[in-house]
């Protein structure tokens, strides 16, 4: 009689978590030494890997999550591996970063080491990709850990990625990915020895488990996205189809887009015409109630099986018969606030609306919705007024983009902010970063410093001075 033995799932996924951390540390240390050119050569051929994938993982992602638009992802992955990875090739990260001949000192690069790499289930094959890309770019290992609904797609995602390297010349193990995936198990490869760094795209819970790993975590928070719209605006018209256009890629699971649309009252009936016209239906208040019952619980969380889904649809199980040409729901609301949960991050395609008497009361609109959960995050402004740009940007935002969409401009497309799929937060919201994350927050940098002024002078009157 043969004995069968049980595998507890569990302790299986423990297990792989401490595994993959141990064989990325033996990577990393394999790759020690390798030069900017060979960094290089790996992650341009990770990039080439990437763009060739980007419609499987697009199809992949959509099919396994259910979040999204499968047109638009393949758009959000080509924008990692083209544009981001363009932005990323020309940047020193290992040895020799810059030289102060002045000052006799030279700094050099050297990485961190192996990087937990957290995935979120909205975007999922992208993060990966600019992660992967990030974390060789600057001479560490990397281990993904998905959210446990979009684990598939992540793996091949990180198989590409890591098949690439390889060919490029990288050692086995350098990138991969957690198959056996549980919140214990990205847990247990936070916390593990071997990991250096925490990067932590997520949830609220996501983000609060990263910190509390004990290891030092580039974390991203919650991004409620006000977008205030001055009487003085070149076209209304055009920054309504933005946010339109924004709010509405990828089913607005972009926690960058839009949120809500803050509007000057000279340009309000304007401003809403125009949203009307290019897409957005406006509910009544007792639709709204239904849609906001359709997308949060009664705590105001975010119900899973509403995020990520067409306007259309979302207006359907809320009762409401959407046009064929509709794009996103907006709501007209009277406050900010627990009393109004449209007026929540939202990830989907809906926006609220508020009109304001003059641009202080925009401001102050503004502020409320940033503090609503969205501090630090990113505030859009559609005006010609340098004196309310100035005004405006006194905020607690992370990135102030001005006449464009605030995902395309935040992300680092149409504004000139570092291209990246990581926008820091700053301590707005918790986050230790508030720039958009790129290669050069994944190394530490040592300064090779000669003597620069006479050592004895520090005891003179003046210092030396």
């Amino acid at each position: 009689m043969s004995a069968s033995v049980e595998f507890d799932p569990d302790l299986a996924a423990l297990a792989e978590a401490r595994a993959k951390a141990r064989e990325a540390r033996r990577a990393f240390e394999a790759f020690a030494g390798a030069t900017q050119d060979d960094v290089d050569r790996i992650v341009r051929a990770m990039a080439a890997a990437g763009t060739a994938a980007a419609e499987e993982l697009a199809r992949l992602a959509v099919d396994e999550t259910g979040y999204g638009v499968y047109e638009d992802k393949i758009v959000k992955n080509k924008y990692n591996t083209i544009f981001v990875a363009a932005s990323m090739l020309p940047m020193r990260t290992v040895g020799v970063l810059w030289v102060d001949e002045r000052n006799r000192m030279t700094a050099i690069g050297s990485p961190m080491g192996v990087i937990a790499g957290v995935i979120p289930v909205t975007n999922p094959t992208s993060t990966v990709l600019f992660k992967c890309m990030a974390a060789v770019k600057s001479g560490n290992a990397i281990v993904c850990a998905p959210h446990p609904k979009a684990a598939r797609c992540c793996t091949r995602a990180a198989e590409i990625m890591a098949d690439a390297a390889v060919k490029a010349g990288a050692p086995p193990g350098l990138v991969s990915c957690l198959t056996n995936v549980t919140l214990q198990a990205t847990g247990e490869l936070m916390r593990h020895p071997d990991v250096a760094l925490v990067m932590a795209t997520g949830g609220p819970g996501m983000v609060r488990a990263a910190y509390s790993s004990g290891k030092p975590t580039l974390a991203v928070g919650a991004g409620n996205v006000p977008v205030y719209i001055h009487r003085s605006v070149k076209d209304v018209r055009e920054a309504a189809l933005m946010a339109i256009t924004s709010k509405s890629f990828d089913n607005g699971t972009a926690c960058v887009a839009e949120q809500s649309i803050v509007i000057d009252e000279p340009v309000a009936d304007a401003a809403l015409a125009a949203f009307a016209a290019q897409g957005v239906l406006f509910l009544a208040p007792p639709e709204q109630e239904r849609l906001a019952a359709v997308i949060f619980t009664e705590r105001g969380d975010l119900r899973p099986e509403a995020v990520g889904l067409s306007a259309k649809e979302l207006a359907r199980r809320a009762g409401v018969t959407a046009p064929d040409g509709c794009r996103v729901l907006g709501a007209q609301l009277p406050g900010v606030g627990p009393k109004f949960p449209l007026s929540r991050e939202i990830l989907g395609p809906v926006l609220s609306f508020y009109r304001t008497a003059d641009a202080e009361a925009g401001l102050g609109r503004c502020r409320e919705i940033l503090a609503f959960g969205g501090e630090g995050h990113t505030l859009g402004l559609h005006c010609e007024s340098d004196e309310i740009i100035a005004a405006f940007s006194a905020l607690p935002a992370g990135r102030i983009v001005i006449n464009t969409p605030t995902l395309f401009g935040g992300m680092g497309f149409s504004c000139a902010t570092d291209p990246s799929f990581m926008l820091g937060t700053g301590t707005w919201s918790g986050s230790i970063v508030s720039d958009n994350v790129t290669p050069l927050h994944l190394i530490n940098i040592k300064r090779v410093a000669h003597e620069a002024r006479p050592w004895r002078a520090i005891y003179a009157p003046n210092m030396g001075l």
